[in-house]
């Protein structure tokens, strides 16, 4: 089969906003290169099947990001690529910026779709506690808490160390103490969930909007023995969800997470926590006002670079 990719050059800042346009779209699967997956990485060993690895031996980008899509060719890249192009433009309407960003189309083998993006991935400790492994590398834990979040990133979201990302792991070390039922809301690659789980949480249930996302998630969760009983679905945000959870958490857009607010105060109990990421610097105090009126306690704010999580709370007795 030919496979068509469509190359997004642009700023790291919209690495999940255009991904989640990408696979709207009909893609296949993303391959992503930013540049800040590369912050963190040290010279080491990674895995059995890996040398000794020197970072600056690495061919990667020093700024910025590349996204790369791919399409089957069942679709008609002519009739998608306006749709994907006026959407790029829209996200500045979010308080996002892609910068000059670059569209680029060009045929591929199936081989080389299948491959090509593996050399980019090496294990990343993303948080204290977690570390991400790609799903063809055999990582050995180096410290004793170190838990691993097992991914494919070809065929999902990326590696899960986007900003958003990490600060969504960071809140949920922050509040987890165990045993916790926990909602994650657009769940994307799965990978809240699974490191909710390595971090000791009980119940969880995974949503996300787009069908596509939900099989990636499953298939995330396949490769992770403690995200076993995990149940994901597809779901418009938490619409008809009725049983609630002490944690729900959701790393989305700003926009998205405005009329989520209402929502996840109606499904948590008292003390419950809402866990929010996926917010642009602009947006932070729109979001913080949201949750405020609604009654939500703001008992943490978050930042990496542009970029700002919330660990909120449901007021409870002693407030």
């Amino acid at each position: 089969m030919k496979w068509t990719e469509i190359e997004v050059t642009t700023t790291s800042e919209v690495v999940e906003p255009v991904s989640n346009i990408l696979m709207d779209e009909g893609a296949s699967g993303v391959k992503i290169d930013d540049a800040k997956d590369f912050d963190n990485l040290e010279d080491g060993k990674f895995g059995e099947l890996s040398g000794y690895i020197k970072k600056a031996d690495i061919d990667h980008l020093n700024s910025g990001a590349k996204i790369t899509a791919y399409y089957p060719e069942t679709i008609f890249i002519p009739e998608i690529l306006p749709t994907i192009k006026q959407r790029l433009g829209q996200l500045r309407e979010f308080g996002l910026n892609p910068g000059n960003y670059q569209v680029e189309t060009k045929e591929v083998a199936e081989s080389d779709w299948a491959t090509a993006w593996k050399k980019y991935y090496h294990p990343v400790r993303v948080t204290r506690f977690l570390t991400v492994v790609p799903s063809w590398e055999k990582y050995d834990t180096t410290v004793t808490d170190e838990k691993l979040i097992v991914l494919d990133p070809g065929m999902a979201f990326g590696t899960g160390t986007h900003p958003t990302t990490k600060l969504s792991l960071m809140a949920l070390e922050t509040v987890v103490r165990g045993g916790e039922s926990m909602i994650d809301v657009g769940t994307g690659s799965g990978v809240l969930s699974i490191g909710a789980k390595q971090l000791g949480v009980g119940d969880v249930r995974a949503y996300d909007l787009d069908e596509v996302a939900v099989k990636a998630a499953q298939s995330n969760l396949d490769l992770n023995p403690v995200a076993k009983d995990i149940q994901v679905a597809a779901n418009d945000l938490l619409n008809g969800i009725e049983e609630g959870a002490q944690i729900i958490v959701a790393n989305i857009l700003a926009e998205i997470i405005l009329p989520l607010v209402l929502q996840a105060w109606d499904l948590l109990p008292e003390n419950g926590y809402f866990l929010t990421s996926g917010i642009i610097n602009k947006k932070f105090d729109e979001v913080v006002a949201a949750q405020e009126k609604q009654g939500f306690k703001i008992r943490q704010t978050l930042k990496m670079g542009d970029w700002y999580g919330i660990i909120a709370q449901k007021p409870g007795d002693d407030d």
